[in-house]
């Protein structure tokens, strides 16, 4: 193929160096611009003071205004959800967790986890009964798996459910529960008789209790609960009828960390972006500093690894669209832009020098943020041991 004569070629865009914005359509364009306007007039004027306050106000309201833009359950179809393609749900992810993974995690708990649990294993009663308002945000939902004493195994769990009559009756405490104190319904798994099981939880059911955790140097502007279970007694429908062991929340877990492979590389954008505007108006020795060699290969290193980052993320969009992904991809996707988008937001600090660790930047806020999210939904040794596992044959879990 003859060579592209230059003046034919594109002007080089900083912001999409690789070219990336040609594998979207229109629609996913509109998509990522509603949710960007949206985070630019909501989130960014308020969320340093939120993180420095360690409290995210106005919950209920954002998750209504964000039921309004489609967000919630957002690649979900029917019960008011969107129906929006994988790519779609992921660019949604990027620009809420440029704002702040606080706010994708609001998003990500909701319709990944507590939404698409119901979706996926609910009964017709239990979707038509919560979907639709958690849809709208109207109700929040929260997600509980993880325990005080079981994250990493959570086929250890002691949360327990026995029958009494016709009734559940649930016993056991859950920990790190993202929206749990502000959540109108949660979806708990406990170890039966028959196997670990799903749960319908109405939070005012009489036993059940959200005390929030506070004192968080990461996530603070999220809402962060236990859940205390002392013999919640549910009716027999409140069981998710259509899975019984671990298949169910680790498949719900992996859909939630697809949007995680978007959403860091959106904390690594805002970080990127940062750090490149202040390498052009920070002068030492005479010139801007990103008129220097070291920042220079700093600034095209973040570049080389965001951009990457956001290719394999499309690229496992697109193979969730066509019904292609398997969790070992999932887990792929996990491990590398989780662990590059702390990088960058490492190298963007030493760019910005002292003002790096000012909050009238985004730079330490996201790097602390993502201090989290490189341990829920999968630490980085599990899935390491995951694509370990898949690669050789051999299980070394245990």
């Amino acid at each position: 193929m003859p060579a592209q004569p230059p003046s034919t070629l594109p002007p080089f865009d900083s912001s999409d160096p690789l070219g990336l914005d040609d594998l979207l359509t229109d629609e996913d364009r509109a998509v990522r611009g509603t949710v960007r306007q949206w985070a630019a007039d909501r989130v960014l004027p308020h969320i340093a003071d939120w993180y420095e306050r360690g409290e995210l106000p106005g919950i209920r309201e954002l998750a209504q205004e964000l039921g309004s833009l489609g967000a919630l359950g957002m690649s979900l179809t029917g019960y008011g959800c969107a129906g929006a393609s994988a790519v779609q749900y992921g660019l949604a992810c990027l620009e809420l967790e440029a704002a702040d993974s606080g706010i994708r995690s609001l998003v990500s708990v909701q319709g990944s986890l507590a939404m698409y649990a119901i979706w996926r294993f609910g009964s017709e009663e239990q979707k038509q009964e919560w979907l639709p308002r958690m849809a709208a945000g109207e109700v929040i939902g929260c997600f509980g798996l993880t325990e005080p004493d079981h994250g990493s195994d959570p086929a250890g769990m002691r949360t327990h459910a026995r029958r009494d009559g016709t009734d559940w009756v649930l016993t056991g405490r859950k920990m790190w529960i993202t929206n749990g104190s502000v959540a109108g319904v949660a979806v708990v798994w406990a170890r039966t008789d028959d196997g670990i099981r799903g749960f319908v939880v109405p939070t005012a059911t009489p036993g059940f209790s959200a005390p929030e955790i506070t004192r968080k140097w990461s996530l603070r502007a999220s809402v962060t609960s236990e859940l205390v279970l002392d013999e919640v007694r549910l009716p027999a429908d409140a069981v998710l009828p259509e899975v019984t062991g671990l298949r169910g929340p680790l498949h719900c877990l992996s859909h939630a960390r697809y949007g995680i492979v978007w959403g860091a590389m959106g904390a690594a954008r805002s970080c990127f972006e940062a750090a490149l505007e202040y390498a052009g108006t920070r002068e030492q020795f005479g010139k801007p500093i990103g008129g220097f060699q070291l920042t220079q290969a700093k600034l095209a290193d973040m570049a080389v690894e965001l951009h990457k980052g956001i290719l394999l993320a499309h690229h496992l969009g697109r193979r969730l669209d066509a019904g292609k992904l398997r969790p070992e991809q999932i887990s792929f996707g996990k491990l590398n832009n989780v662990r590059e988008a702390i990088e960058i937001c490492r190298t963007a600090r030493t760019i910005l020098g002292a003002n790096g660790i000012s909050l009238e930047y985004p730079v330490m806020r996201h790097a602390t943020n993502l201090e989290s999210v490189l341990t829920y939904e999968g630490t980085v040794e599990m899935h390491q041991l995951v694509l370990g596992k898949a690669l050789t044959g051999l299980d070394a879990f245990r």
